[in-house]
């Protein structure tokens, strides 16, 4: 907070000694070196700096953003227009005096938030619900549509596709954890062998007279 007084009261005394050091009146079309701090008010109703404040020159394209501190500082003309916008805040305009008498102008811009409630959207393919049971009724699906439908469907290239499609990382995830469970079931023991379990000699038997150990290119 000290740091964010000391910019505000260094932007004064500059100000303040811009307007003592002046000797003689400038032209309206001089440029001007025109800076300053953009701020707000947080939720305990303290000042604090806005950063990313789009402060540009009304109808040009110049003009900056404020950084971290709020702080910015560009060349400008007298008369004319200083926009501040911000999503989130009300934009404010500022009109630099004609009347400078130095080359110098200084000011602290505060800025309100600005709350914009937008309508809910739902975006439909269909313009209403009863529309798209007409036209899903209404769909002519060739032969040709419903015979590729089989093929993608069949057991051969769902199962070929269960063997080579690449889990993703919750899938991994779970295989690993279950795996970490099994060994952690028999930490301190000696692991249970199944060459002795009826059951899994039976599921062994059942596997080989289905084939399931050759190879694919042998099963084509």
């Amino acid at each position: 907070m000290n740091k964010y007084i000391g910019i505000l009261s260094m932007l004064i005394m500059t100000l303040f000694s811009s307007k003592v050091s002046a000797q003689m009146p400038i032209d309206s079309n001089e440029v001007i070196q025109f800076s300053g701090v953009v701020v707000t008010e947080d939720e305990r109703g303290e000042i604090m700096p806005l950063p990313y404040t789009n402060v540009a020159v009304k109808g040009t394209s110049r003009g900056e953003v404020s950084d971290l501190s709020g702080f910015f500082s560009f060349a400008a003309l007298q008369g004319e227009t200083i926009s501040f916008s911000r999503i989130g805040y009300k934009t404010v305009e500022f009109v630099i005096p004609d009347t400078l008498e130095n080359n110098l102008y200084s000011l602290v811009q505060i800025m309100s938030e600005d709350t914009i409630l937008l309508p809910e959207t739902v975006i439909f393919p269909w313009p209403s619900r009863k529309y798209f049971d007409i036209e899903f009724l209404a769909m002519d699906v060739s032969e040709v549509q419903r015979q590729a439908a089989r093929e993608n469907l069949s057991p051969e290239i769902l199962e070929e596709l269960q063997e080579n499609m690449l889990v993703d990382g919750t899938e991994a995830s779970k295989i690993l954890l279950a795996q970490q469970a099994a060994g952690f079931r028999y930490e301190g023991q000696y692991k249970p062998q199944r060459i002795f379990d009826p059951l899994a000699w039976k599921q062994f038997i059942d596997a080989w007279k289905r084939g399931d150990f050759k190879n694919k290119k042998d099963k084509k």
